[in-house]
């Protein structure tokens, strides 16, 4: 007689896709253990905080849509077999806490990370990159915690303006992007207005090194000129389209604090973009 066959559990089928490429990436730089040693939770919970933040890092990077509803992306991809996370864990209500404990550890452990991706892979970090952006947030903000950045109309990136916004800038190392310095600010705030403050922290980083800062249009102000002058910041940005009563005025306000020249034009520059520049 022949034996009954026996059948195993029912197959599964999920999406892989670059999960487990960002999963060995984040097992690399040790970001779930960064977080669990910063941000620890009792023993009894059901996932620890690093565990939500790599599956929630994994979700940006395979389904950047609004983050609602992730335990539909956690089902239909194979987030559990990549972070050992049941997707039934990933509710709004556990991402929120998690975002939560993190936000006052913030600033450590984007530094952490970033310094063991910098010795992971052996990057480059005498030339950063800083620029800003604009995050538009959907529904209401009653309640706004005034230790971090409250969400405002102003002139967002995405060009809705029926939305607000909370601007963001962060600097990253010219050899691999790798981020090493961010800073959030209202939504209202100006651009311009901003530099100084970048400035004065990446020139922190920057320790003995020479510091050379190099912007755009939102560089160049009096203020900013002034600043930069002031703490001996050689820079070199784009010369405002402005009458020449206006480039005497930057002159005469920064006297005795440092220099601004014009670099010498070739003839074939003729008509392109001039520069001004700080020593």
């Amino acid at each position: 007689m022949p034996e009954a066959a026996v059948y195993g559990p029912p197959s599964v089928q999920q999406t892989l896709g670059g999960l487990p490429v960002v999963a060995s990436f984040l097992d690399q730089l040790g970001v779930a253990a960064i977080i669990d040693g910063l941000c620890p939770i009792r023993d009894v919970a059901l996932a620890a905080h690093g565990q939500v933040i790599e599956a929630m890092i994994a979700n940006r990077l395979t389904s950047p849509t609004p983050l609602v509803r992730v335990i539909d992306w956690a089902r239909e991809w194979s987030a559990g077999y990549c972070f050992g996370i049941a997707p039934e864990v990933l509710s709004d209500d556990r991402l929120g806490r998690a975002l939560d404990a993190i936000a006052p550890e913030l600033d450590q452990i984007a530094g952490t990370v970033g310094i063991a991706a910098i010795q992971q892979f052996g990057l480059d970090v005498s030339r950063v990159h800083w620029d800003m952006t604009s995050i538009s947030p959907y529904g209401a903000c009653p309640e706004v915690d005034q230790e971090y950045a409250t969400p405002k109309f102003g002139h967002p990136k995405d060009r809705r303006r029926d939305l607000k916004q909370i601007q963001t800038g962060i600097g990253t190392s010219a050899d691999g992007g790798i981020p090493i310095f961010h800073r959030a600010c209202d939504g209202g705030a100006a651009e311009v207005s901003q530099v100084t403050g970048a400035m004065t922290a990446l020139q922190e980083i920057a320790g003995e090194r020479t510091f050379l800062l190099v912007g755009g249009s939102k560089l160049i102000s009096c203020p900013n000129v002034r600043d930069m002058a002031g703490a001996k910041v050689t820079f070199i940005g784009p010369q405002t389209a402005r009458p020449r009563r206006r480039a005497g005025r930057l002159r005469h306000r920064s006297r005795g604090r440092g220099r601004l020249h014009r670099p010498a034009r070739h003839p074939q520059t003729a008509g392109r973009s001039r520069h001004l520049a700080g020593i």
